[in-house]
This record gives C-alpha cells, structure tokens and sequence, in this order.
C-alpha cells in the first residue's frame, strides 16, 4: 500500500519539494544578497533600535517588495494549496472516476486503504510544514529590520514554529473530508479555500483568549515600547484610577490632524497625561510565543483530527 501511495500520489509529492526547493532558493539568494546589501549599508548600531536604523528598514522593504509580497501571501496561500491538491483528490477523484468501485473491492481492506494514505500523506504534509518552519526561520534573521516580529505579525506567526504543520495538516484533513462530501474535487477544492480563510479568521479573532492579557499603565505615551509584543487593546484611565473609551469633559482641546502631521493628536495627549490620565495597554509578550503555538497547532490537530475522522466514518459506509 505504501508503493502504491507513492505511485498514485508522486505528482503532488514532487511538484510540492520542487517548490519548496525554489523557495528555499529563492529565499536564500535574497538572504545572502541582503546580508551583503546590510554590511555596506548599515549605519553604526544597525541592524538594533536606532532611529537611523529605520533608513534601512526602508530600504530593505523597496529593495525586495517582491519577496516580501510572496512571503506576505505564503500563510494563506500555501495551506489551500496543499488542501486544494492533496486533501480534495484524495477520495473526491476515486469518487468522480468511478475507481472506488475497483480499489475498495481488492483484497485490501477499505479501513487499511484510509489508514495508509492518510498517515502516509499526512506525514508528508507535516513534514513540509516543519521544512518550510525552518527555511522562513533561517531566512527571517537577515531581514529583521524590514519583517516584523514573530509574535506580534500573525501572518509571520503562521510562517514560523510548528504553526505551519499544523495549518498544512488541517487543510489537508479538511480537503479529504469536502472531498467525501461532494464526491467531486472542484467543489471540494473551493470548500477548502473559503474553509482555511475563514479559519485563520476565526483563530486570529480567538488568539488574543489564549492567555490572559498583561497590563501596563503609561503615564507618558501610548505607546509601548518593546519588540515583538502582541497588542490586544487599550484606553484611557482616568485620575481616579476609572478606564474610559474616550476622555470626555478632561478639559483638553482636541483638534483633527491634516495631512501627515500628528502635532495635535500629540498635543492632546501630553494634555492629559498633564492631568493625571494614564494610558492602560494590554498585550502579550514575546515570552508567550510558544504557548500560543502549541495552542493553536493543538486546536487546529483536534480540528484535522475530527475531519478525518468523518472523511473516514463517509468513506466506510458508502463502501460497505
């Protein structure tokens, strides 16, 4: 059964390392081109936090739009990809061909059939994962002044840590199952696309509830200093310690901005902190990173664990 997995499913097995090889290419010719671009470029302190290390972030973003554009789209992209091709054809082209009737009636049972394949390409998809974890974790480092950080880009999140297997496994779970549903690939192709967007919608919604927040009260500015942190909301406290949405009757002019000034939006800031204001920021730090990872991998293992557990359940009793 392991050959014949190999020999029904080799087109998506290569086509899939030969594009994870020219992303890895692509994306080590652009790390050792811009570690190269950064060493004759960076003014003293950079790559760090100096206000002149923005000039190099700049920089870096107009050198490789093009990279930053195709890693921009690689969270959502690549997992319907691997749901779209792998996990809809699975059962759903048996069905629509009409081989279901000849390979569930061999001597091979349609349990072991399942059990082979799914375990056999599932590892495939985990793996893939894991090596695309890897490459974006060993490219990102040289473009740490134009990527933002990893924890508090959601779309960076996705790309890096086990987040990427465990995205690639449930589109992959999901694919199988619309395909057992439908009977018919495109249609379980398109399920698969519209069900990762609404996912990764649904679990950035959720992941600021992985954890309870942490707080912090700034008497000077509203904004919190710190790489890499997660923001969940904030608002105003007013003197007697009360948090409100917007301070009304504090007594301090507030003036609408034109173009791309922000002296006013300042100057009514400083009038409050001026007053006693304070301004209530909660976050997650950067210290919660693999906490949410392995929160979110396990929702979304539990998540492909029930899809192809039903892909299973459809596919035993239409044979039997």
């Amino acid at each position: 059964m392991i050959w014949l997995t190999w020999r029904q499913h080799r087109a998506q097995i290569l086509l899939t390392a030969a594009f994870l090889a020219l992303l890895g290419a692509l994306l080590l010719g652009s790390a050792v081109e811009a570690g190269l671009y950064v060493a004759g470029h960076a003014p003293p302190g950079c790559p760090g936090p100096a206000l002149a290390c923005g000039d190099l972030a700049a920089a870096l973003g107009e050198r490789y739009d093009a990279v930053y554009s195709i890693f921009g789209w690689m969270p959502l992209v690549l997992p319907a990809l691997i749901g779209a091709f792998w996990g809809a054809p699975l059962i759903g082209r048996e069905y629509e061909r009409g081989t279901h009737r000849l390979a569930w009636t061999q001597a091979v049972p349609v349990g072991r059939w399942l059990a082979v394949k799914l375990s056999v390409l599932g590892g495939a998809v985990v793996a893939g994962g894991l090596l695309l974890s890897l490459m974006v974790g060993l490219w990102r480092p040289v473009f740490r002044e134009g990527i933002d950080s990893s924890f508090g880009n959601p779309g960076v999140f996705n790309m890096v840590g086990v987040a990427p297997a465990a995205w690639w496994l449930f589109a992959f779970a999901l694919g199988t199952a619309a395909g057992t549903l439908f009977r018919r690939t495109l249609p379980a192709m398109a399920v698969v696309v519209a069900g990762v967007a609404a996912a990764m919608f649904v679990l950035f919604a959720a992941s600021d509830h992985y954890a309870e927040p942490a707080r912090v009260e700034l008497r000077d500015s509203v904004v919190l200093e710190g790489a890499d942190i997660r923001l969940v909301s904030a608002t105003w406290v007013d003197p007697s310690g009360k948090e409100v949405a917007d301070p009304v009757g504090s007594g301090c002019p507030r003036r609408v901005d034109s173009g791309q000034s922000s002296r006013n939006a300042e100057a009514w800031q400083a009038c409050l902190f001026g007053k006693g204001y304070r301004y209530a920021v909660y976050y997650h730090p950067p210290s919660r990173f693999w906490r949410f990872q392995w929160t979110e991998a396990g929702i979304l293992t539990v998540a492909s664990a029930a899809l192809g557990g039903l892909a299973v359940r459809r596919t035993i009793r239409r044979a039997g």
